[in-house]
């Protein structure tokens, strides 16, 4: 398949569907790919119509991390990969954690590699039954990278984000929800209707609010108590005088569903 839509953007109903769209490469990454990304999340980003993202790969795969293919090997000229994950992975990182909007992993298949930290730097993750992560790094001589040291610690613990990491196995999704490194495994003939469900509801939800917790979860891990106090305070701040809030109390005083328009 020609890299010419190697990404896919859908937005419906307040949900954006960003497809990597590389099935025959099992979705992995390119420069041309990540440039798409880039368009994609900054048109997820500036729409305020899009108030929930789903994130996944067409075909078989969530993505195999990166495209070996893409990359020079020549002893004269090799690709610099520290260069190649400052221009390319970590603004990527960056920018799906700043998104004030949540985003939902749908995985198929195989998230290897940088695959596998792309999926967890989503919100929300809900893998099919067959689906599992692999740190793949190792096996070919690399650390994890793409927010993976950060990531996996932070959701599973030293011990086991050590073993994923150094030993290089598949985790399949089962276990990979037993452990809190994703939300949600469901059956395979589930997964679409499980992910279609959840990213309506958030869609449904208050955004800056969503937003608010993303950002304060998210710096929880590597903060003082008296830090995320001071955070919580300022955030509460902030939703107090937002639309959401004042159309949350009424509608709980009037005992009647509330009409959230992410505002």
């Amino acid at each position: 398949m020609s890299d010419e839509q190697a990404v896919l953007l859908q937005i419906t109903g307040g949900v954006a569907t960003i497809t990597l769209n590389r099935p025959d490469k099992l979705n992995s990454f390119t420069r041309h790919l990540h440039r798409q990304l880039a368009q994609a999340f900054e048109a997820v980003e500036k729409d305020a119509a899009v108030r929930a993202v789903v994130l996944t790969g067409a075909g078989r795969a969530f993505s195999a991390g990166q495209d070996l293919a893409d990359l020079s090997f020549d002893p004269a000229a090799p690709t610099d990969l520290g260069e190649l994950i400052e221009s390319t992975f970590n603004p990527l990182i960056r920018r799906m954690h700043a998104l004030p909007k949540p985003i939902v992993a749908r995985v198929q298949g195989i998230a290897a590699g940088a695959g596998a930290s792309l999926a967890l730097a989503c919100d929300l993750v809900v893998a099919g039954r067959s689906a599992s992560f692999l740190q793949a790094f190792v096996n070919i001589g690399l650390v994890p990278d793409s927010g993976g040291t950060w990531l996996l610690p932070a959701r599973v613990g030293v011990a086991r984000a050590l073993g994923l990491a150094m030993l290089g196995e598949k985790l399949p999704a089962e276990k990979a929800e037993q452990w809190g490194l994703i939300w949600k495994c469901v059956d395979d003939a589930q997964l679409d209707a499980e992910v279609a469900a959840l990213a309506g509801k958030l869609a449904t939800m208050p955004t800056r609010a969503i937003g608010a917790i993303k950002q304060a979860v998210r710096l929880a891990h590597t903060s003082t108590l008296d830090a995320s106090l001071d955070l919580e305070r300022d955030l509460q701040t902030e939703m107090g005088a937002s639309f959401d809030y004042n159309e949350g109390v009424q509608a709980f005083l009037n005992k009647r569903p509330a009409r959230f328009e992410g505002r």
